[in-house]
């Protein structure tokens, strides 16, 4: 089932954690989306880069609010954040995230038909949105590793229970 938990947790990026330490893994995330919105390589990214680089990790933020961030946490003139400042920035939001909350995200996304179930027709459409060539056979094996009650899909509980064994 790592395909599964993979793919959630590509869409949930480390939602798991409430006001914790965030992960090598997630530092090199921010820092990743940092150099692809600094474009011209300034050492600092512009309120319009900020914003569209905090979407990017998963945030959707207001004007206001990244307006309000480059305020408290720029420290030059020039009115942009530097790696460091976004990292305070983006640190400091990802380790608020509601675990549930983020689970919850991640389970809708797969759940695009809103029936409260992950099916077989659900995984392949995520699987086709991420560009992964997984057949139905091997998706099917995903559902029945974690399909408790039978039923041939994975209900809300069901994904809960995968996202929580593959935590640790």
């Amino acid at each position: 089932m790592t395909g599964l938990a993979h793919v959630s947790g590509t869409l949930s990026r480390g939602g798991r954690r409430a006001k914790k330490e965030i992960t090598e893994d997630e530092k090199q995330e921010i820092r990743e989306a940092f150099d692809l919105f600094d474009s011209n390589k300034a050492g600092k990214i512009e309120y319009r880069e900020v914003k569209v680089a905090m979407r990017a990790l998963g945030f959707a933020v207001s004007k206001a609010e990244v307006k309000g961030l480059m305020a408290e946490y720029g420290k030059d003139e020039g009115g942009g954040l530097e790696l460091q400042e976004f990292m305070e920035i983006m640190s400091q939001k990802i380790s608020e995230r509601d675990p549930m909350e983020e689970l919850a995200k991640a389970f809708r996304l797969f759940d695009d038909d809103s029936t409260g179930r992950i099916s077989l027709k659900n995984l392949r459409k995520v699987a086709k949105d991420f560009g992964e060539d997984i057949s139905d056979e091997d998706l099917s094996a995903m559902i029945d590793e974690f399909d408790r009650d039978g039923d041939g899909e994975i209900s809300e509980m069901e994904f809960y229970d995968i996202m929580k064994h593959n935590e640790g």
